[in-house]
């Protein structure tokens, strides 16, 4: 039931973007707030808030993008045939590439916190530096 209420989220949120999205750039950066407010706020509400698709605590939430992309891509390979499916590869690819350096960046991140906290954890006083943690060892 899990993956039914996701994909009925995510393809009404792909949708209703692809739908309304190209109407709103008539009115220029106002129309991307406004884009912003009444079709991304509700639909991450409904998403995400109300829990629709069922995303976990601990998960990130670039599904609604994912989907969009996806709806996006395939509303205009359906429109204007496979070159439009063609033509988007390279970008495809720049994101995938974006994706994996963004995930790499994000690990290297999340290690550099978890060792600090173990630092902080272990220092018999609060606020000692690595450094003074290290000739603290060595003195012992």
């Amino acid at each position: 039931m899990k993956f039914i209420r996701g994909l009925i989220g995510y393809t009404i949120a792909g949708m209703i973007v692809m739908a309304v999205w190209g109407q709103l750039g008539a009115f220029g950066i106002f129309g991307g707030y406004l884009a912003a407010f009444i079709i991304i706020g509700p639909m991450w509400f409904m998403n995400h808030f109300v829990n629709l698709v069922g995303n976990e605590d601990d998960a990130a939430f670039v599904d609604m993008g994912l989907a969009i992309g996806v709806c996006g891509i395939m509303r205009d390979t359906f429109m204007n045939g496979t070159e439009s499916l063609v033509s988007s590869l390279p970008t495809i690819g720049l994101v995938i590439i974006g994706a994996v350096i963004g995930g790499i960046v994000a690990a290297a991140i999340e290690k550099s916190m978890a060792k600090e906290t173990e630092h902080e954890a272990t220092a018999p006083e609060p606020g000692m530096t690595e450094k003074e943690l290290d000739r603290l060892a060595e003195t012992e």
